[in-house]
């Protein structure tokens, strides 16, 4: 039995990595301060005798301290999710993707040198990207933000601060740490409040709506199923090729938003129609993004072999499903 720490636990992605760490066995904590996840994602495992949670922040310098004082592994997914939350609460954005990233790794570095060699994985985002042109993203390449006036890059600025301390860390203590970038991960508990694309469109087809597409709908994206993006972040975990470095986590199988729409409509009711709204309209007049955002899995593949993928109709199907049943049992 491992001992592991999950940060923003009761989250869309960090629930699904609780269960699964519980079902093989492990002891689990979670720290989340339900600010955009919340203690019902956990429901399936609500009274498991291994999972003690703690509704607080990670900011909280002594809840960390006590947290990690006796974890094997450190998971932290806590941070600001979402384009709209981003454009909305740029300084909330900030102040929650770097600071307990920091508090986390100065304890884990004091961990470190007393002898307990404590294993921490980031996750963070294809927002680091940027507004980079290449179709398809590596690892090593730049980073290409817009102006600091442009609340929109605040994010991935964040994100990428946090690997620096993560792999700084690294550099300087030996500290065991992986980078995992996250792209475009879809699945059961997402919400739609923030803007993400799929659980938007689900929600408005199954309520009999338009579906909204931003801009011109020709933006490139790719979108990994929730269950394969944790075996994948615990098989790096495991792996020690992996320590120290940044991977990309996602699909490599691009689709253009428009189309993604459309697949949605063709699953829930081929008559609902697309409506098109700017960038300005949706979010703010000086919104950016950019056009393709797409991940090149090359050293993902060479570290753990074959990657877990779901279809993407397959896993609209399953989407669409969970919220039916979400639907049927609130009725």
């Amino acid at each position: 039995m491992k001992r592991c720490l999950v940060t923003g636990g009761a989250g869309f992605i960090g629930s699904h990595l609780v269960e699964v760490l519980l079902a093989r066995g492990h002891d689990v904590s979670v720290i989340d301060d339900e600010s955009t996840g919340s203690r019902d994602n956990l429901a399936a495992v609500a009274d498991h005798p291994n999972l003690h949670y703690t509704k607080g922040s990670v900011a909280d310098a002594s809840l960390v301290r006590d947290a990690i004082a006796e974890v094997d592994e450190v998971y932290h997914l806590a941070a600001a999710v979402g384009v709209e939350l981003i454009a909305r609460a740029p300084i909330r954005t900030i102040e929650t993707n770097i600071y307990p990233t920091e508090l986390l790794l100065t304890e884990l570095g004091r961990q470190h040198e007393a002898g307990r060699a404590v294993k921490f994985f980031l996750a963070s985002t294809s927002e680091v990207y940027g507004k980079n042109p290449k179709p398809r993203w590596d690892e090593e390449d730049d980073l290409v933000f817009g102006s600091t006036t442009r609340a929109r890059w605040s994010y991935g600025a964040s994100k990428a601060i946090d690997e620096f301390l993560a792999l700084a860390y690294w550099r300087e203590q030996r500290l065991p740490v992986v980078v995992g970038r996250f792209f475009n991960v879809v699945g059961p508990r997402q919400s739609a409040a923030y803007g993400m694309v799929l659980p938007r469109f689900i929600e408005a087809a199954l309520a009999g709506r338009k579906l909204t597409v931003h801009d011109d709908g020709r933006q490139t994206r790719s979108f990994a199923y929730v269950d394969d993006v944790v075996q994948t972040v615990l098989g790096l975990v495991e792996s020690p090729q992996a320590t120290g470095r940044v991977f990309n986590i996602g699909s490599d199988q691009p689709v253009e938003i428009l189309d993604l729409a459309r697949r949605v409509i063709t699953q829930v009711d081929p008559r609902l129609g697309i409506e098109f709204v700017s960038y300005a309209e949706a979010y703010s007049p000086d919104f950016e993004d950019c056009r393709h955002r797409v991940p090149n899995l090359d050293r993902l593949r060479d570290v753990l072999g074959a990657i877990p993928s779901c279809d993407l109709d397959e896993m609209i199907s399953r989407v669409i499903s969970w919220r039916r049943q979400i639907a049927q049992t609130n009725t």
